[in-house]
């Protein structure tokens, strides 16, 4: 057997072993999800499967299933907008005009990203209260777009960092503005970095959890990682049924924005990485 014949079947296995380790976690999920009476620590499933668990979970008035999801999409696309357009007004900065701090405002930023969530709990709490906000979209989307705009900023900083200054030149010279050059040329040969940016974003904020438990109540804003958590407190017992039929109803969006867009993030990663 010659090296590269080697090499290729060294691939091939890594390859299965490598897919098997991602996707037989959530083939499990599903499986117990559909299970008559699935036993997760057991192990022991019902040969018959059922579609009960996930009838229950959209019918049942106490689980709110639709209501944690529609706070959660809610929350992740505003905060991801919010985190995306000030990533790129910043970067545009950062890369275009001198001002003193300008190199400093990445690496603090990147410092702050550093701080565990649990050392800022306390003091956005008292934040949040004084301003009337617990409960409310804007107390998850306020932390959110905070925390997002680091990774949001850096993946910009790299695409605008990339493109040449001769392009704003032409532009001013032509009588255009800042924000117009942003907008009109700057953006749009950016577009694979700012949906990287947006996307990225959006499955930070949709899976927090610690935030989203200490700073909502009820279904009224409350997001569906917590939701899901909070299924064992609502049954007195653990309802593995009910909490992997709504954890496979909880990745389907993020897992549809991948496969929608796999192709951007792929772009927008690695094309920021490369300066020309």
């Amino acid at each position: 057997m010659n090296e590269e014949r080697l090499k290729q079947i060294f691939l091939i296995t890594g390859g299965i072993v490598l897919t098997a380790f991602c996707l037989l976690p959530f083939l499990w999920m599903i499986i117990i999800s559909l299970g008559k009476n699935p036993d997760f620590l057991s192990g022991q499933t019902s040969f018959g499967f059922t579609f009960n668990n996930y009838t229950a979970i959209f019918t049942s008035s106490s689980v709110h299933l639709l209501d944690y999801l529609k706070n959660s999409l809610i929350v992740s696309t505003i905060a991801a907008i919010l985190a995306t357009i000030i990533a790129s007004l910043s970067a545009y900065a950062i890369t275009r005009l001198k001002f003193p701090g300008r190199i400093l405002i990445p690496l603090l930023l990147l410092g702050f990203s550093m701080f565990p969530q649990i050392s800022l709990l306390g003091y956005l709490f008292k934040m949040l209260s004084e301003l009337g906000w617990i409960n409310t979209y804007a107390s998850l989307i306020f932390p959110y777009v905070t925390l997002a705009l680091p990774l949001a900023l850096w993946i910009m900083l790299s695409h605008f960092s990339r493109l040449s200054k001769e392009l704003d030149n032409a532009a001013l010279i032509d009588g255009a503005g800042r924000l117009k050059i942003l907008s009109k040329i700057i953006l749009p040969i950016s577009l694979p970095g700012l949906f990287s940016a947006f996307i990225l974003s959006f499955i930070f904020s949709f899976n927090e959890f610690l935030f989203a438990l200490m700073f909502t109540i009820d279904y009224k804003a409350r997001t569906i990682p917590v939701g899901i958590a909070l299924f064992e407190g609502l049954y007195g017992q653990i309802p593995w049924g009910y909490i992997m039929a709504a954890a496979v109803i909880a990745v389907l969006p993020i897992i549809m924005v991948i496969a929608l867009f796999q192709k951007y993030i792929m772009q927008g990663l690695t094309e920021g990485a490369i300066k020309g």
